[in-house]
């Protein structure tokens, strides 16, 4: 785990190291990472990472929002030391980031595993992983990644609720510290590049292996998955994608002792709802903008449901791709600020070491954001808060 005096330091390596000749060998600027990794991955890979639902207009309106907040610096404010630690979930982690959960991380690296990778990559910058169900690694090789680091274990319900139990406690007894449980891919969104393509990793066979390792899944089967790969999938495929309701929160946690959070909460009447239903944290999220189109970009409902949820943590993605994307996030009252893409980017070049390094250069930029503008603690950050600007 990192041990650097504060995360801005990570540019002081870069410099030093420049002066030796030696160049980062990924970029620090989100737009040429994003360029560098489409070069990289397959037009399959690469179009079912960056696509989105329709005409992708939610999706691009995530990242273009942020540059409608903005944030009021303060000075003479002893800024030597930064405090970005948080604590959820019974753990005290030493920054706001996370990763979130992304299905098909296990195919962004060319080994096809990229959820050790990422896992790695957590272990190494100390940012927590929310490991998706939908992985090419069983939960219990991507924990044994994750070393001491806690990760969090995102859950598409299934159908079938002895299936999505096993899942559960497979989660817990292999050291997860949360339930995140996905509320808005019970169906899949309408997605133009993948289906011009006919492109659908999962029905190709990738990122099935939590399932494919389980007991409950196997005893579906009449033959295991090694032998008839194919009736696995389609079976995987009648299975997948429980239908929520809040009337499923008492059987939720019911299930489990951890914490469960929800994800895709954008409205404060939901987020109020699932705290009386017993939610520990809200997520707001609306998928990246992959999910559904013609959307309010995710920052932009932030506010709103951070209010509803009064004391209850609220963690937030979609659209984050910098440091001061995080920052601003928090500045409006997400406890958590979870960034996707970017790492796989960074799985795409180089593996656990290069989405470290995109970590990194986040963590880097949000606090020198907060040295610059005065702001010494993440409470400073939410008493600064954000503004709307002038269209």
């Amino acid at each position: 785990m990192r041990t650097m005096g504060h995360f801005g330091d990570y540019q002081n390596r870069i410099y030093m190291a420049g002066l030796q000749g030696r160049l980062p060998d990924i970029p620090v600027d989100a737009k040429t990472l994003e360029r560098r990794a489409e070069a990289a991955w397959s037009p399959q890979v690469h179009n079912y990472v960056q696509g989105g639902c329709g005409d992708e207009g939610t999706q691009d309106a995530n990242v273009a929002a942020f540059a409608h907040w903005g944030m009021v610096p303060r000075m003479m404010v002893d800024c030597s030391a930064r405090d970005l630690s948080v604590e959820l979930f019974g753990c005290r982690y030493h920054s706001p980031l996370f990763m979130s959960p992304i299905g098909v991380t296990g195919i962004c690296t060319q080994d096809g595993h990229g959820d050790i990778a990422a896992a790695r990559a957590s272990a190494a910058t100390g940012v927590p992983m929310c490991v998706s169900t939908l992985g090419n690694d069983p939960m219990e090789k991507v924990a044994e990644a994750l070393g001491d680091m806690p990760g969090w274990f995102q859950l598409y319900t299934p159908k079938n609720r002895e299936l999505a139990e096993s899942l559960v406690h497979r989660a817990e007894k292999a050291g997860y510290r949360a339930l995140v449980v996905t509320l808005d891919t019970w169906v899949t969104g309408w997605r133009p590049r993948d289906l011009d393509a006919g492109n659908f990793p999962q029905l190709r066979g990738a990122v099935l292996s939590n399932y494919f390792t389980d007991p409950v899944f196997r005893s579906l089967l009449a033959k295991p998955p090694e032998e008839d790969p194919q009736a696995a999938i389609l079976t995987w495929a009648t299975t997948f994608g429980q239908v929520l309701t809040w009337d499923d929160m008492a059987w939720l946690k019911s299930i489990t002792k951890l914490p469960v959070v929800l994800k895709g909460i954008c409205h404060p009447d939901d987020a109020a709802r699932a705290i009386d239903s017993g939610a520990d944290a809200i997520y707001c999220s609306n998928h990246g903008g992959r999910q559904a189109n013609g959307g309010i970009a995710a920052i932009d409902m932030l506010g709103d449901v951070v209010k509803a949820a009064g004391e209850v943590p609220v963690l937030f993605d979609s659209g984050v791709r910098t440091g001061s994307d995080a920052i601003k996030a928090l500045a409006m009252g997400a406890c958590a600020v979870g960034v996707g893409r970017p790492f796989t980017y960074g799985l795409a070049l180089g593996g656990a070491e290069g989405a470290a390094h995109v970590l990194n250069c986040i963590l880097a930029e949000a606090d020198l954001l907060m040295a610059v503008n005065g702001y010494p603690t993440l409470a400073a950050v939410r008493e600064a808060g954000v503004r709307r600007l002038a269209k």
